[in-house]
């Protein structure tokens, strides 16, 4: 998929966050990925950018983002 079918669907999913702050929440993932911690998804994080595989978690529901999901209480 697409980085901008990626963010769309992101967005779609999450109407309260707009693509500043999921411009945020990408970074913090990708800091995460880049000091070791390891990718929710069965891909190899040295075969991908780390900014295209925390998009990837984040389409796939696999990362939250705090105080945007609506399932949050």
């Amino acid at each position: 998929m697409k980085t901008e079918e990626l963010t769309a669907k992101i967005l779609e999913d999450n109407p309260n966050m707009d693509r500043y702050q999921l411009a945020l929440a990408i970074s913090a993932r990708c800091d995460e990925l880049e000091n070791g911690a390891q990718s929710k998804l069965s891909i190899s994080s040295k075969s991908v950018k780390s900014a295209d595989l925390a998009l990837m978690e984040m389409a796939e529901g696999l990362i939250k983002v705090k105080g945007f999901s609506d399932n949050e209480k």
